[in-house]
């Protein structure tokens, strides 16, 4: 990892939401996000994964302060967030863009693809000439692998696949430094998938920009990332390098992650061992004592239910594991 000022850093947050009736008057809130550190530096792409409910979209939407931090820190070029002018704010996320799930959601089905590609020239640079804004929306629609002469047409004409190709091209017109992808190609067929994830890359190769990339799928944080962060309800449970912890995953979840994901050959695939999980993710507003992953764990011990896990230092990050230990 650089020891370069990162572009994003994370320090110890934490998203607590309350909640109303039995619950609240007990003092239980929901732990969204609970103890995430981490960073990135600029150009990379740190890869977020977990199960549904364990707080990766939480997480990406307290970057941009979309939902308020409980605690901790996130620090942007260096400077704390929360400090933020209403100028500082407005510059923060034009800098920073997302790219979400669902394709045709997030367009507006009354206006033309164009119209919206070029929305955010029109709020970041109003003083720019329509025809400017014109040329700049045409060359973003190249790059990203659309013909200009398609942006008078509307979103039910396109495809899930060019539908997202808009997506991408309205989130990097402003030249942004972070791209946020939010399980952006998770609702697309897997061939329009590998399309889309390799225009992402070369993409990012080609303007210098770090992405933070959101999925519930290994096999796409694979592709894409140089760093993994990996979540179960809120918490870390391993964060390294994607070489390191893809070649040695030493937590038992990320190891039942990899296990989960499907390898393209028959033969293996039928006879490789493999850890399923058992169980449900238990409730976020009452998490399990100790280690939150225990009760689903195929490796845990008594000492699992009594402490929670220090960081251990392996090779490429941390891992968050009593197996870890030396001692009993």
């Amino acid at each position: 990892m650089s020891s370069s000022t990162p572009l994003l850093q994370l320090n110890d947050v934490r998203v607590h939401f309350p909640v109303r009736g039995e619950a609240h008057r007990q003092g239980l809130s929901v732990k969204a996000v609970d103890g995430v550190s981490c960073q990135l530096q600029p150009g990379q792409t740190l890869g977020v994964v977990g199960e549904s409910g364990c707080g990766k979209s939480t997480l990406a939407r307290t970057v941009l302060k979309l939902v308020p931090l409980t605690s901790g820190k996130i620090l942007w070029r260096g400077k704390d967030v929360n400090t933020f002018t209403v100028h500082e704010m407005q510059a923060l996320r034009r800098d920073v863009r997302m790219v979400f799930q669902d394709p045709y959601a997030s367009l507006n089905p009354r206006m033309t693809v164009g119209e919206q590609i070029g929305e955010p020239l029109a709020l970041f640079h109003p003083e720019w000439s329509a025809a400017t804004r014109q040329t700049q929306v045409a060359d973003i629609m190249q790059r990203v692998g659309l013909r200009p002469e398609l942006a008078n047409r509307y979103p039910h004409e396109f495809s899930g696949g060019q539908c997202q190709r808009a997506n991408i091209a309205r989130a990097l017109i402003g030249q942004p430094k972070l791209l946020i992808c939010d399980e952006s190609v998770s609702a697309l067929d897997v061939s329009i998938r590998a399309q889309i994830l390799n225009l992402l890359s070369e993409l990012q190769r080609e303007l210098g920009i770090a992405c933070l990339f959101i999925s519930h799928d290994l096999s796409v944080i694979r592709h894409v990332s140089d760093q993994v962060l990996v979540l179960y309800l809120g918490k870390t449970m391993e964060y390294r390098t994607a070489d390191a912890l893809f070649s040695d995953a030493r937590h038992p979840y990320t190891r039942a992650l990899l296990d989960a994901a499907p390898v393209p050959d028959p033969a293996r695939e039928r006879s490789r061992p493999r850890t399923v999980l058992q169980g449900e993710l238990p409730s976020p507003l009452q998490p399990p004592s100790g280690c939150v992953f225990r009760t689903r764990c195929p490796q845990a011990t008594v000492r699992c239910g009594v402490r929670i896990p220090d960081f251990h230092s392996v090779e490429g990050g941390v891992t968050a594991c009593h197996l870890l230990e030396s001692s009993p």
